[in-house]
């Protein structure tokens, strides 16, 4: 599985960001990592410093093998919260859209 991190221009020490949402999104995903061959992180700062609730963005896209990429979005007040929840939304829609392909057979 592939990881690739973006980031806009408002994204403060973007290098040690980038290693460090990887690390994650492998840890976070790892149990259908197998089923994926590339995963696309888009970082944000919506509101740059004014600051503000919810103006971190996090969209995730996952593309299983053989199947319409997956895509997800988080806002929170902090980057790592905006991570991890995308993260932890992008591992669901992947495990229910695996789990609906089982059933299907």
């Amino acid at each position: 599985m592939q990881i690739q991190v973006n980031t806009d221009n408002n994204i403060d020490g973007r290098e040690a960001v980038i290693e460090d949402v990887q690390e994650r999104a492998q840890a976070k995903l790892r149990p259908v990592a197998s089923h994926l061959t590339r995963v696309e992180i888009h970082l944000a700062d919506l509101n740059a410093p004014k600051g503000g609730p919810d103006d971190m963005r996090c969209m995730a896209e996952a593309r299983p093998e053989g199947r319409n990429p997956i895509a997800v979005t988080h806002n929170d007040e902090s980057l790592g919260k905006a991570v991890t929840g995308a993260l932890d939304k992008l591992r669901a829609a992947v495990e229910s859209d695996l789990g609906k392909r089982a059933a299907r057979g």
